[in-house]
Formats: C-alpha cells, sequence, structure tokens
C-alpha cells in the first residue's frame, strides 16, 4: 500500500514502537524512514497528539496498528491526515469468529472483576481480547518479570506482549523520547483469556495473580 500510494525513499512514515518490527521493515522495504511516535497508555495504540508532534516536512504516512484486539481511535488520525495530506493506513489483526470473541469477552470480564494488585485493561469500544493484557505496578520491569514468573510457577501460563520495542531494536535503533512505549514494555503481561478456558481454570488465573499482591520487591 505504502509504494502504491508513492511513498518511498527521502519520505519519513510514522508508525507505533510497541509491537512488532514488520511495520517498520515493511515502511524500510519502501525505502522510506519508520519515523517512531509514543502510543497512548489506555490502548496501545498510537498516540494522536505525540504523532503530530513527529510529523516533519519528509512525513508522508502515518501506520496505525491495532492492538490486543483493542482498535485504535482513527478518527483523531485521520484528521491529522486531512490536515496535513498524509497517507494514514491501518494494519488490523486476525479475523476471529463472533462466538470466539463473545467467549473472550466473558472471560475478560470475570477477569476484570476478580483480577486485584494488577491493573486490568481498558474494555473501550470493539474490544475482542485477542490478548488479556494487565499491568503489574510497582518499580517496571524488574517486578513485572518476577510476578510472570511467580505466576508461572502456580500453574499458570503467562508472556510478555512485547519484550522491546522497535526503536531499541539493532538497525531501528533511535534516540527518541517514547516514555509512555518505554513504561509498556516494562509493565504489561498477558494472561490467558482463550476461548477454551474453563471456569477451574480462570479461577486459578485469579488465585494465582491474587496472591501475589501486585509489587513483588521494593521500589528504590
Amino acid at each position: 500500500m505504502l509504494r502504491a500510494a508513492g511513498v518511498g525513499v527521502g519520505d519519513e512514515v510514522v508508525v507505533p514502537a510497541f509491537g512488532n518490527v514488520e511495520v517498520a521493515e515493511a515502511v524500510a522495504m519502501a525505502g522510506a524512514l519508520p519515523v517512531f511516535a509514543d502510543i497512548d497508555p489506555a490502548t496501545y495504540c498510537l498516540d494522536a497528539a505525540a504523532v503530530e508532534a513527529s510529523l516533519t516536512s519528509r512525513t508522508a504516512a502515518v501506520v496505525a496498528v491495532h492492538r490486543f484486539g483493542r482498535p485504535a481511535d482513527m478518527s483523531p488520525l485521520h484528521a491529522i491526515g486531512r490536515r496535513h495530506g498524509l497517507l494514514v493506513l491501518e494494519q488490523g489483526e486476525s479475523e476471529v469468529p463472533y462466538d470466539e470473541i463473545a467467549r473472550r469477552r466473558e472471560r475478560a470480564a470475570y477477569l476484570d472483576g476478580k483480577l486485584r494488585g494488577v491493573r486490568t485493561p481498558d474494555w473501550g469500544d470493539g474490544h475482542t481480547y485477542q490478548q488479556y493484557v494487565v499491568r503489574v505496578p510497582g518499580n517496571g520491569r524488574p517486578d513485572r518479570d518476577a510476578f510472570a514468573r511467580a505466576v508461572r510457577g502456580r500453574g499458570v501460563d503467562c508472556r510478555v506482549p512485547v519484550k522491546t520495542p522497535v526503536h531499541r531494536l539493532p538497525g531501528f535503533r533511535r534516540c527518541v523520547s517514547l516514555p509512555v512505549t518505554e513504561r509498556a514494555v516494562d509493565e504489561t503481561l498477558a494472561l490467558p483469556v482463550d476461548a477454551s478456558l474453563t471456569r477451574r481454570e480462570m479461577q486459578r488465573i485469579v488465585s494465582a495473580c491474587n496472591a501475589l499482591g501486585g509489587l513483588l520487591q521494593p521500589a528504590f
């Protein structure tokens, strides 16, 4: 789509650094330079104000990525595109049958009501819970990683959704301040929310997390 729109050498394309490297790679393959903007802390998608602040005379496009099943707020991004004459693209997530989405939402609602010591995700409009991502409060990554190890030790599978932001990866390393992105990388943890989970398995998730109470080591 970037190539078809004439985006190429000498152009800049604004993308998120929180998530997959493939978007930045696609920009580079088109011959353009990926420019990283910060995200909204609730949706984990591009923040419109951060996007506008990152624009230069060379900006040709913005690529928004829907994250974890929570759609990006496209209205302000399209408004920026109209004001500045920019192409605004979206990268969606894989389609999921409606009945599976309904079961995920049911399980997410259960976790929302039962979990303690972690910050549960913002429901938001149209959230399909492709991942159920919580925040582990405390002193950043050491607390989140210790929490994850302890939860796994109690028989609950969980994973870090984004281990390294794209602007810190070789080949895309940028000296840019993205505080919301970097905090999200340090604090987020994806808990199981699969449609196939039983009531007993959901209870195990809650018990494992609530037994830890969030912060596992003191902040210094």
